[in-house]
C-alpha cells in the first residue's frame, strides 16, 4: 500500500445487488482501501428478478436450462474489485461503539459500513415440514422450484403478488395446472391500489390460471411431501409444488441491540444514514425518507436497490459531501406475454384509466393523482410510455399536464396502429 493510500476499511454486509453496487461505487469513486463483503449465502451476488422469471423457463432445443444469473465471477470480485469475500455465514451482530461486525465468533472491524442485508421470505407456519413447499427468495429456492416444474408439478401459489404470479405464469407456459390462493379479496392492493389490482389479476383467468381470492389457507397436507392445500372454506387443491409468496420481512434481526433504529427495516435519513457514525443502509432493508415523493419508504425493487447501494457507499466514504437519495419508484413484472410496469406511488386520491381496456387485454395505461399532482402511472404492454411518466413525476408534474400528455400519447398510438393496419 502506498503512503498516500486510503487505509480505511469499508465493510458491506449483504452480498446482494445493493451490496455489489456499493462495492463498485466505492472503487469507481477512487477508494483504494480495504473492502470486505459479508454474505449469508454461499453464492456470489446474483440477480433476483430472473429467479421467478427466465430462470424458471424450460430449456432450449438441446435441453440446456437457463444459467444462474450471477453478476460477477469470483475472479472479478477478488482481482478487479479487490474485495475480500466472506460468503456462507451471516452477520450475527453489530457493535457500533467498537465499529465491528460480528460474524459467528469473529469480529470484523470497519471504518464505514453499508448494511444491505435485504429481506427474507415470510414463512407460512408449519409449511416447512413437507418436501415440495418453498418460498422463492434465493437462488437455491429457485433451483428447487425449477426442478419441480421440470417434473410437471401441479402448482399452487399462496399469495397473488408479483413473484407468485410470475411462478404461476411460468407453470402455465409449461402447460401445467396452476392455482393462486390470495387471502385478500383484491390482490396487489399495496402495489397498485384496489382498482388496478383487480384489473391486473384478471390476466390470470385470461391465461388459464385459477385465482381464488378472499380465502385463506388452513393447512398444507401430505405424507412427507406436499399433496394438497386445504383452504379455510373447506375445499382442497391437489398439489405437487407449493410456492409461498406472502411477502418478505426486512433482515434486521442481527441488528437487535446495536443502537440502530429498527422499524420496518433500518431507519435512515434522506442520505441513507442511520444516525450512527459511519453506518448507512441500502436496498430492501433501508427505510428512508424519499425527498422526491415526500414520504418515508422501504422499497423492494431492483432499481432502488442498485441506486441506493451506490449512493450509500459514496455517502459513507464522504459524509461531509453526502447527497440525498431521491427517486420515483419503478418496478416491472412479466406474466404470460404481458409486461406490467409501475412508477411512483399507489397512495392516490384518484386512479384513472387513460388508455386501453383491461377487460380486452392488450395495452392499457392508468394514472394516479394525489392532490393536484401526478403521483403514479401503471402500464400494461406499453413499454414506450412508462419512463415518460416517471420523468413527469420526478419533475413534480401536475395532474392536468399528465392527463393532457396521456391523451396525446393515446392518439399517437391509435394513429400508429391505423397506419400499420392500412
Amino acid at each position: 500500500m502506498s503512503p498516500t493510500a486510503d487505509r480505511r476499511r469499508l465493510v458491506v454486509v449483504g452480498a446482494s445487488l445493493a451490496g455489489l453496487r456499493a462495492v463498485e461505487a466505492a472503487r469507481k469513486a477512487g477508494f483504494d482501501g480495504e473492502i470486505v463483503l459479508v454474505g449469508a449465502e454461499r453464492h456470489l451476488p446474483y440477480d433476483r428478478p430472473p429467479l421467478s422469471k427466465a430462470f424458471l423457463n424450460e430449456g432450449d432445443a438441446d435441453g440446456n436450462l437457463p444459467d444462474a444469473p450471477f453478476f460477477r465471477t469470483e475472479e472479478t470480485m477478488r482481482e478487479e474489485l479487490g474485495v475480500e469475500l466472506r460468503l456462507g455465514a451471516p452477520a450475527t451482530g453489530l457493535d457500533t461503539e467498537a465499529r465491528a461486525v460480528v460474524v459467528g465468533g469473529e469480529r470484523i472491524p470497519y471504518d464505514m459500513l453499508v448494511i444491505a442485508t435485504g429481506a427474507h421470505a415470510r414463512a407460512l407456519p408449519g409449511a416447512d415440514s413437507l418436501d415440495g413447499v418453498y418460498p422463492l427468495r434465493t437462488l437455491d429456492d429457485s433451483l428447487a422450484v425449477r426442478e419441480r416444474l421440470e417434473a410437471g408439478a401441479r402448482t399452487v401459489v399462496i399469495g397473488a403478488g408479483f413473484i407468485g404470479s410470475e411462478v404461476a405464469s411460468t407453470a402455465r407456459k409449461r402447460g401445467l395446472e396452476a392455482t393462486i390462493v390470495e387471502a385478500l379479496p383484491t390482490p396487489l392492493v399495496r402495489a397498485t391500489g384496489h382498482e388496478m389490482g383487480a384489473a391486473i389479476a384478471a390476466l390470470h383467468e385470461m391465461n388459464g390460471t385459477t385465482l381464488r381470492c378472499g380465502v385463506g389457507v388452513s393447512a398444507i397436507e401430505g405424507d412427507g411431501r406436499v399433496e394438497r392445500v386445504v383452504l379455510a372454506d373447506g375445499t382442497s387443491i391437489e398439489a405437487d409444488l407449493v410456492v409461498v409468496g406472502i411477502g418478505v420481512i426486512p433482515s434486521v434481526q442481527w441488528l437487535e441491540g446495536s443502537g440502530l433504529m429498527l422499524d420496518n427495516g433500518v431507519v435512515c435519513d434522506e442520505n441513507l444514514w442511520t444516525g450512527v457514525p459511519g453506518v448507512y443502509a441500502a436496498g430492501d432493508v433501508a427505510n428512508w425518507f424519499n425527498p422526491t415523493i415526500g414520504q418515508r419508504q422501504r422499497m423492494e425493487n431492483w432499481t432502488a436497490a442498485a441506486e441506493q447501494g451506490a449512493a450509500a457507499a459514496r455517502n459513507a466514504l464522504h459524509p461531509e459531501n453526502a447527497k440525498p437519495y431521491g427517486t420515483v419508484p419503478y418496478f416491472w413484472s412479466d406474466w404470460y406475454d404481458v409486461r406490467i410496469q409501475f412508477v411512483g406511488s399507489p397512495d392516490a386520491d384518484e386512479v384513472r384509466l387513460v388508455d386501453g381496456d383491461p377487460t380486452k387485454g392488450g395495452r392499457w395505461v392508468a394514472l394516479y393523482r394525489r392532490g393536484d399532482r401526478l403521483i403514479g402511472a401503471l402500464t400494461v404492454n406499453a413499454q414506450a410510455e412508462i419512463m415518460k411518466y416517471r420523468v413527469q413525476i420526478m419533475k413534480g408534474g401536475s395532474w392536468a399536464d399528465g392527463l393532457t400528455f396521456a391523451e396525446k400519447r393515446r392518439l399517437a398510438h391509435e394513429e400508429r396502429v391505423a397506419a400499420a393496419s392500412s
